[in-house]
């Protein structure tokens, strides 16, 4: 998942203590969730299953898949009650696994119930834990209204589900449905780690895009869309017919097989519900602001959402990192690959947007020098790349500014966008090395499409399987050189990708749309030439250490108040910054520092600088070559 703004699943009850789990071999379960007061933020659900006497322990789901932190929204269940049949029972929370409640079934019980209920954030939070739902639209993510037996399999649970909507609301998704009942909708028994797979969108204002149907070459995929109003869901028929070609070329870079047996993008189109991304198997979970799709600028600066998502169908979800294999929703998960699970995806996800026509090969350059600035951020110089996946559970959601010391990149680990320029100088090497014979493409076939279509299935892997295969598909060392990027503290970039496809990254004052949120804010990215971003009110959301506007005494949570004089806004503060190349004296800021003000001058006259690629001349331009669709 990538967001600019900053990308789960799952549910259920149960039983067994850690000391009688073993003794378990499959449970079914009921899970019914009432929607009806989405637009009031709160869900009620019910679930159940035959009771078993003594000792019992239902778990909320902590560690999320897709979501690579224990990011499971405990705080927000409330209103829980357990009963035996119709004896109500009491409930501890686990002391130091806070997620577990345990209790005591008497003997004789024939059915565990549990009711309780989910209250929606309306602001904060990270991907699944961010609001969900709002007057016009609800994403319903299953693991955030059920608890499931602990210690069991969720492979080994089955669930039958049902979801009541609001009157009058329409609902999409890849979950298989039994039939409608009125506003109830019921699905197919399925297994617990499924049923978190596959989310459900509800709105009063939706639209399904089949891009192909079933039974179609491609198969079945859908764009299911929810929005704020209905002139939001009239994007342009062109921008639907660009989706068609990116389903072609996304499975033509995996030999033309997909794992999963119907694919559907959720997407919603909301400006209170986030921006983010979260794959599934045969889903995503995709939130962008409600003009997006049919505002030209902002469907271009998103482009790799939706090609990213599905690329993880493939990379993420088939083909799993072994230690995000977990076996139980309580159980931790080891996030050391992320460089290969979000940085290859990252680089795919930029590339299909241009390959597909969502983006022109040239706008796919302006992302990647975009992706080169956002990482050349001081924090390169302590913390390795490595420490970046490695640390994944906590910088996620790292806040208070810093950004670039933490070495993330708009909020994000690092190996989003670093992964992109080291996959990318993997493509080029492979290009090289076999003379245009062999691509990045060739490692993807092999490594996760298999000639298997069609087929669900999830095989794990570890970075000596990654290393075989590239060596396959081009004979080099590398395990060396993913090795030397991974644990790099060198303050350059790793930029072989641009040098080997004929390209060197320069510093202009033309601006770059990729340096700017997916939606415009006001904000003000001035990294390239301050080593600032300021937000629209003027408060500096991150400052790099070492880089003028910090060398000057200006620092995270800071607000410019004014610039040469004049009232603070970002154009204000953009003229300054251009006028500053033929300018004598320096640029003078007035700065807010909690309840105290001062006045702060940045000895700068570099000008305006954003990040482009410019052609080395007498070489051959392999990045256009690379950009190039696959399929006519």
């Amino acid at each position: 998942m990538k967001l600019r703004t900053l990308i789960g699943v799952l549910a259920l009850l149960a039983m067994v203590g850690p000391s009688t789990s073993a003794q378990v071999t499959a449970t079914a379960m009921t899970l019914d969730v009432d929607a009806t007061d989405a637009p009031m933020k709160i869900l009620h659900a019910t679930m159940a299953m035959p009771a078993r006497a003594g000792a019992m322990t239902l778990f909320y789901p902590k560690w999320i898949p897709g979501e690579h932190m224990a990011s499971g929204p405990i705080s927000n269940l409330t209103g829980l009650h357990i009963f035996a049949d119709a004896t109500e029972l009491e409930w501890r929370r686990d002391l130091v696994e806070v997620n577990a409640f345990r209790f005591t079934v008497p003997a004789g019980a024939k059915q565990v119930t549990a009711k309780y209920d989910y209250v929606v954030p309306y602001t904060g939070g990270a991907f699944g834990t961010l609001p969900s739902t709002n007057s016009k639209c609800a994403v319903i993510n299953w693991y955030t209204v059920g608890l499931y037996p602990m210690g069991e399999d969720p492979e080994k649970i089955t669930v039958t589900a049902s979801l009541r909507k609001p009157v009058g609301w329409k609902n999409g998704g890849s979950l298989d449905i039994v039939r409608t009942d009125g506003d109830t909708i019921r699905y197919a028994p399925t297994s617990l780690v499924s049923l978190n797979e596959h989310p459900v969108l509800l709105g009063e204002h939706f639209r399904s895009i089949t891009l192909w149907p079933a039974g179609s070459e491609q198969g079945e995929h859908v764009i299911d869309v929810i929005a704020d109003s209905e002139w939001a869901l009239q994007f342009p028929q062109s921008r639907i017919d660009i989706y068609k070609k990116i389903v072609v070329e996304e499975r033509a870079v995996f030999g033309g097989v997909g794992h999963y047996r119907k694919y559907h993008w959720l997407l919603t189109l909301s400006d209170n519900l986030g921006s983010f991304g979260v794959e599934h198997h045969e889903c995503a979970d995709d939130r962008v602001a409600e003009a997006t799709f049919v505002d030209d600028g902002a469907a271009k600066r998103s482009s790799l959402l939706l090609p990213h998502e599905f690329f993880h169908s493939w990379n993420g979800k088939a083909r799993r990192p072994v230690g995000l294999v977990q076996g139980g929703y309580e159980q931790p998960m080891k996030d050391d690959l992320l460089w290969v699970y979000e940085g290859l995806t990252n680089y795919y996800g930029e590339l299909l947007a241009a390959r597909g026509g969502l983006i022109s090969p040239g706008e796919w350059m302006d992302e990647l020098a975009a992706d080169a600035m956002a990482v050349s951020a001081p924090g390169r110089t302590w913390r390795p790349l490595q420490d970046a996946s490695d640390s994944s559970p906590f910088l996620y959601t790292a806040a208070g500014g810093w950004s670039g010391v933490r070495r993330q990149t708009y909020g994000l680990p690092s190996f989003y966008d670093e992964g992109t320029l080291i996959w990318l100088e993997a493509d080029t090497l492979i290009r090289k090395l076999t003379n245009g014979a062999k691509t990045l493409d060739d490692f993807c076939a092999a490594f996760h499409g298999q000639k298997d279509n069609g087929t669900v299935w999830v095989k794990a892997y570890d970075a000596e399987e990654v290393y075989r295969t590239m060596n396959s598909v081009a004979a080099y060392d590398w395990k060396k050189f993913f090795e030397d990027r991974l644990k790099s503290k060198a303050a350059a970039i790793p930029d072989g990708g641009f040098t080997n496809g004929g390209y060197t990254l320069v510093y202009t004052d033309a601006p770059n749309m990729f340096t700017d949120p997916w939606t415009l804010d006001g904000s003000t990215n001035a990294y390239g030439s301050l080593g600032i971003h300021v937000a629209a009110d003027g408060t500096v959301d991150d400052a790099w250490p070492t880089w003028p506007a910090f060398t000057a005494g200006i620092s995270q949570g800071m607000k410019l108040i004014a610039v040469n004089g004049r009232k603070f806004s970002g154009d204000e503060l953009l003229r300054a910054l251009g006028a500053s190349k033929t300018a004598t004296t320096p640029i003078e800021l007035i700065v807010e520092n909690g309840s105290y003000y001062k006045t702060v001058q940045i000895k700068y006259h570099g000008g305006l600088k954003y990040p482009h690629l410019e052609r080395i001349a007498g070489t051959a331009d392999v990045l256009t070559t690379i950009a190039g669709a696959r399929k006519k």
